[in-house]
């Protein structure tokens, strides 16, 4: 009776029961017992069997193998989002700090570098941004295609800077942060295949790629900075260098006017295809600069084609360019003036700029590197 009832309903533990009555001796009512029993157990098997279906629905839910529908135009989630929160209605300073600040993971002083502005105005900006959206009403919806053209300079402005901030971290103890630069060049990649034809994706991807095909050469084994100018080519990935030289080559092929990203890109293409430093074209690096100054005239835009004038042009008019910007917050300002006024033999001045670059930088590398060239100064 008893492997009956087991058989019935499938149910092992009415005869385990009925082994440990073997074992330890039959109940005085062993017809109830039995009877009361296999009640029990049928009483269990009909509420699992109540709720099979249920939890068979509930396991096709989570195992759901059915295509991801896309959700508009973007499909990557991480750009969808980027798209989503450049909004328009904002600032386009405004949307690029808070994209920065909720979406690419940079801190607030992060973020203010970037800018060049201090944390506490970079805190407020990104406050007021979150209180407009708040207040106006503004709707964070996915964006469809029509509203890409729009977003699209601030969502190049945010891959840009979030790879800036991983090529040469603003603080800590790791001088390039990997992880950054990899994701603003997925999120590049990402971009050009949604737009394969936009000459400005294609020269962000290809500036973020020469960029960081000099990374493994870019800090010395003992954690110094290696400027561009010392640093072993052929360390050089040569695989990157390929692919941002055929995008450069394909919009140029299109004939089609070139942006900020696509002319950047060239002046790199320019570095990367020199066999050395020596070797580097700088009168078609001014050029390029004076083509860029006239679509983006900021003050390190300048600050960059001083340094090209200096190396054709000598110290001193390089120094020229330098003294109408207004740069006196950026490490790298006083650090190229430190080399020029090194070069031309203002011991003093030079050592006095070395100074304050090193009090300004916040990577331990580039620290480390700018002390070594004080150095090298006060013992000359």
């Amino acid at each position: 009776m008893v492997a009956d009832l087991a058989r019935r309903f499938g149910d092992l533990d009415l005869a385990e029961e009925a082994t440990a009555c073997l074992l330890y001796g039959v109940p005085p009512q062993p017809g109830g017992w039995l009877v009361t029993t296999a009640t029990r157990k049928a009483i269990d098997w009909l509420r699992r069997e109540s709720h099979r279906d249920a939890k068979h629905r509930a396991a096709r839910i989570v195992h759901d193998d059915t295509p991801h529908t896309p959700t508009g135009p973007v499909e990557d989630d991480r750009l969808r989002l980027v798209f989503t929160c450049c909004h328009p209605a904002l600032a386009p300073e405004a949307r690029v700090a808070l994209t920065l600040r909720l979406v690419g993971g940079l801190t607030v002083g992060e973020i203010a570098r970037a800018f060049l502005v201090r944390e506490t105005t970079m805190a407020q900006r990104i406050t007021r941004a979150k209180v407009k959206i708040r207040t106006a009403g503004i709707p964070y919806r996915v964006p469809s295609a029509d509203d890409i053209p729009a977003r699209l300079a601030g969502v190049l402005a945010v891959v840009y800077l979030i790879f800036n901030e991983g090529y040469l971290a603003g603080e800590g103890d790791d001088p390039i942060r990997a992880d950054l630069t990899d994701r603003a060049i997925h999120l590049g990649r990402m971009l050009r295949a949604l737009l394969p034809d936009d000459g400005e994706v294609a020269g962000l991807l290809a500036l973020m790629l020469f960029t960081d095909a000099r990374r493994a050469a870019r800090v010395s084994p003992t954690g110094e900075l290696v400027t561009l100018a010392e640093q072993d080519r052929g360390l050089w990935d040569r695989a990157l260098i390929d692919e941002g030289n055929a995008l450069i080559r394909e919009r140029i092929a299109a004939g089609e006017p070139a942006g900020r990203y696509l002319v950047q890109a060239a002046i790199n293409l320019v570095h990367t295809i020199a066999p050395a430093a020596r070797d580097t074209e700088w009168p078609t690096i001014i050029a390029l600069y004076d083509r860029l100054v006239r679509l983006d005239p900021s003050p390190i835009v300048r600050l960059n084609r001083a340094v090209a004038i200096a190396e054709v042009d000598g110290p001193g008019a390089g120094l020229a360019a330098m003294s109408r910007l207004d740069l006196d917050g950026y490490h790298a300002f006083h650090a190229a003036r430190a080399d020029l006024l090194r070069r031309l033999g203002r011991a003093r001045e030079a050592r006095a700029a070395y100074e304050r670059a090193i009090d300004l930088a916040g990577n331990a590398a580039e620290r480390t590197y700018l002390a070594g060239r004080l150095v090298v100064l006060l013992d000359t």
